[in-house]
């Protein structure tokens, strides 16, 4: 657990440092929202809003991606916007 954020549910995961973009942050769903906590700033931002039926989150390098139902988003953090 990360300042409040329980890493053990699958719609949050951690950016490993040096791993490309967003290294130290946490990324999550919430509220159908794909979310990034930094804890060294304390600061929240929401990077993509509508996403519906989510199962998962996971973070490669600077794409996070999430696993809906019926379908799979790929969100490019260096560029902001899905791929």
């Amino acid at each position: 657990m990360m300042d409040g954020f329980n890493l053990d549910t699958p719609l949050a995961c951690e950016g490993i440092i040096g791993d490309g973009c967003g290294g130290g942050r946490v990324f999550s769903i919430n509220d159908e929202k794909l979310k990034v906590y930094d804890p060294q700033t304390k600061e929240s931002v929401t990077l993509l809003d509508d996403i519906k039926g989510a199962k998962s989150i996971a973070k490669t390098g600077c794409i996070v991606t999430i696993k809906c139902e019926g379908k799979e988003i790929k969100f490019d953090l260096s560029a902001l916007k899905k791929v």
